[in-house]
């Protein structure tokens, strides 16, 4: 039996989609996860999302739909870990690709629906800001959502959409959430959890890694991406909730105006209008900028002692644990050096690794 599950936001919902079809269809149906390539600058310093024509090695699934296998690769400078991600989940990844707007990812919907004819169609968002209405002062990243929310909207088939993890993206509180979030469909426990484990060792996602924590036990405060946002960490956290697909569009005002988009551009302009950003205009901003900073060979030294500081001065915002990205940001690394940061902070103090997070000592 086929599943179609939609990664929302890209990035770590795929991750996150991998464990809910364990969770909820088991191990004898087969996925298709359509699924952004928009990577954060960590891994891919193009800003914004990349098309087909930022691959090789991809293989076609309907006229408009190209899966990504693990023999795919992105064409340099271009970066993305949907390859290595094919290569470690037993799921086919399709490429998402929204450059023709929310008309060409709904072509994309419709071609695939046709073609597989699934049981079912999810559409899955960690951390909730599927459900953002585009005015909150918090809100980072909406306009992925927006776009696959119009997408999926405009599909003559039934599509349930799933919040995993409120308020795990940082972007909107799991409070302000709470009100808006129907039945609870899944709690994902911590075997499940070890499933993807192996993923978030590399993987990353900051959402889908608190999802996976929090499912193992993890709770207090993750202190998450470049701007150190706090999330909490709670028995709310591993959940999966099920929010009305046309609910979801009254209230995401950008989701209505990128409806019948072309091009991502268009798209782009309703964010800037709608939100007063867009999120690709702070990924080139921050390209151009880390562009000006020279590489640097990083002496194991000076990184403990600057996490120590950083451990010092977190600990005074009552934070428990963060990320690897966080961290890389925080003591002002390359994208580039964060593998060899968390090997260097595994290695060097074992008792901060509560996987996947990095916990502040007391």
């Amino acid at each position: 039996m086929m599943r179609l599950i939609v990664a929302a936001g890209g990035g770590g919902d795929a991750v996150a989609a991998a464990m809910l079809h364990a969770a909820l269809y088991g191990d004898e149906d087969q996925a298709v996860i359509l699924t952004y390539a928009w990577d954060r600058l960590l891994v891919d310093p193009l800003p914004g999302p990349r098309g087909a024509d930022s691959f090789t090695g991809l293989e076609p699934v309907t006229q408009s739909v190209w899966s990504v296998p693990a023999e795919a690769q992105p064409i340099a400078p271009a970066g993305s870990t949907l390859p290595r991600l094919a290569a470690e989940l037993p799921h086919t990844l399709a490429l998402l690709d929204p450059h023709h707007g929310a008309e060409g990812i709904t072509r994309q919907l419709e071609e695939l629906v046709s073609h597989l004819a699934p049981a079912s169609i999810d559409l899955l968002d960690v951390g909730g800001d599927i459900l953002a209405q585009g005015d909150e002062p918090t809100l980072k990243s909406p306009l992925a959502d927006a776009l696959t929310l119009a997408a999926c909207c405009r599909i003559n088939a039934p599509i349930r959409l799933l919040v995993a993890g409120p308020g795990l993206d940082g972007e909107i509180s799991a409070d302000a959430l709470r009100p808006l979030l129907g039945p609870l469909v899944h709690t994902f426990t911590a075997k499940e959890a070890e499933a993807v484990g192996s993923i978030l060792e590399w993987h990353p996602s900051e959402a889908t890694a608190m999802l996976a924590a929090t499912a193992r036990g993890a709770r207090g405060i993750c202190e998450v991406r470049d701007a150190g946002l706090p999330v909490p960490l709670t028995d709310e956290g591993p959940t999966v909730h099920e929010v009305d697909l046309d609910d979801a569009v009254s209230r995401n005002s950008l989701a209505r105006a990128v409806m019948t988009t072309a091009t991502l551009d268009e798209a782009e302009a309703y964010s800037r209008e709608i939100c007063g950003f867009s999120e690709i205009d702070y990924e080139r901003n921050k390209a151009a900028w880390l562009t000006t900073r020279p590489p640097t060979k990083p002496d194991p030294d000076d990184v403990l002692s600057r996490l120590d500081q950083f451990q010092s001065e977190a600990r005074t915002r009552g934070v428990t644990h963060t990320t690897f990205r966080r961290i890389t940001e925080a003591l002002n690394l390359g994208g580039s050096q964060r593998d060899e940061l968390r090997r260097l902070l595994i290695h060097s103090r074992p008792g901060q690794y509560d996987a996947p997070l990095w916990s502040i000592e007391a």
